[in-house]
């Protein structure tokens, strides 16, 4: 990012936060990375890791040319890491699943934050499939140096709009016998595959709220709204700009295991990595981290419900310690890019992690 003065939120003028990129193997031996963000003053606070969600990357957290949540957490005195997982698009694209994540992945990214700071535990904000994975590892009894989880849209429960549900069954099957993946950025720059072109005509077709291609395609990739992931009065025009080259490829294998387990209510692992319960709701959870989970009244991408249903599950068996937040008009991702987000989510999100 390009290092500019900025304004922290009281009224100091402080130097661009800096990065510091570290690699580290996840558990079956691929690299991954991640982003340590400082700023110039120490931070006060222990560690907290940034999850994104899929086809997406670490930097989704650091929307160009507003107030990010990065932003907040250095000016609260957090030390803020950003994990790169295997759907990143700044790594090389694979066929990954959620259980790969949640086995090999979010483990070793824990362990390598706390081996860089000394620290014996850590908190996380965790979004999406970065979520959904996370959320898996930690009821899985794979994270326990973790005591504080805020996610963001769906943890364990996934529930989609019903035109979502259709395409998950009718439409990812057919797919899948034609191409290894999709990809929203074909929307910005026409992919040179038959098949692939002519879904971006579909998509121009059906999808006429928005002149960016990139933006159609996102919401026809994820969701059944228009758009799906974000409202447009939430964002400012160079969020929307910025956004059209924060999407890529998303292998079918995810939208395959996303099929089952909405078909079952609940996540359901593929049993490609060992250590996962086949059932991930069928007892208590194997952690001690509290969670905060959020959901924005308007996601057309995973309904509110789905959080609702993690709560319900949560509840019956820590009556009390967790907590359940659906945040008024707000979707998908502008819980966190939205421009209004430092005034409107942003501090929720603080005020959890300093429970």
């Amino acid at each position: 990012m390009t290092a500019v003065g900025r304004v922290d939120a009281s009224g100091s003028v402080v130097s661009a936060p800096r990065t510091e990129v570290l690699s580290f193997r996840a558990g079956d031996g691929r690299w991954l990375n991640l982003h340590h963000v400082t700023s110039d003053r120490p931070p006060t606070r222990g560690p907290v890791l940034l999850v994104h969600g899929a086809g997406v990357r670490a930097d989704v957290f650091r929307t160009a040319g507003q107030p990010t949540i990065v932003d907040a957490l250095l000016d609260a005195g957090w030390d803020v890491w950003l994990e790169n997982w295997r759907a990143s698009i700044d790594l090389p694209p694979n066929r990954w699943d959620l259980d790969q994540a949640a086995v090999h992945d979010h483990p070793a990214a824990v362990a390598t934050v706390l081996e860089h700071t000394g620290a014996d535990t850590l908190k996380a904000v965790i979004h999406c499939q970065g979520s959904s994975s996370f959320a898996l590892a930690a009821v899985a009894g794979l994270l326990p140096q973790v005591d504080t989880i805020v996610s963001n849209a769906m943890s364990l429960h996934p529930v989609v709009p019903r035109m979502s549900a259709l395409k998950l069954s009718r439409v990812v099957p057919l797919v899948a016998l034609a191409m290894d993946y999709v990809d929203p950025h074909w929307g910005k720059t026409a992919p040179a595959g038959f098949l692939q072109r002519r879904m971006v005509d579909l998509v121009r077709l059906s999808h006429r709220e928005c002149r960016s291609g990139a933006c159609r395609m996102v919401s026809f990739v994820y969701g059944a709204g228009h758009p799906a992931l974000w409202s447009h009065d939430n964002l400012s025009a160079g969020s929307h700009q910025w956004l059209a080259d924060e999407f890529g490829p998303v292998p079918l294998t995810f939208f395959a295991q996303m099929a089952c387990s909405v078909r079952a209510g609940r996540i359901v692992p593929t049993g490609s990595a060992p250590g996962l319960p086949a059932d991930p709701v069928a007892g208590a959870p194997r952690t001690d981290a509290r969670f905060a989970l959020v959901a924005g009244r308007d996601n057309l991408c995973f309904l509110p419900e789905s959080q609702e249903r993690t709560f319900d599950h949560l509840e019956r068996h820590a009556p009390g310690r967790h907590s359940l937040h659906v945040v008024e008009g707000y979707g998908h991702l502008d819980v966190f890019m939205g421009r209004y987000a430092p005034r409107d989510t942003f501090p929720l999100i603080l005020e959890e992690l300093s429970r």
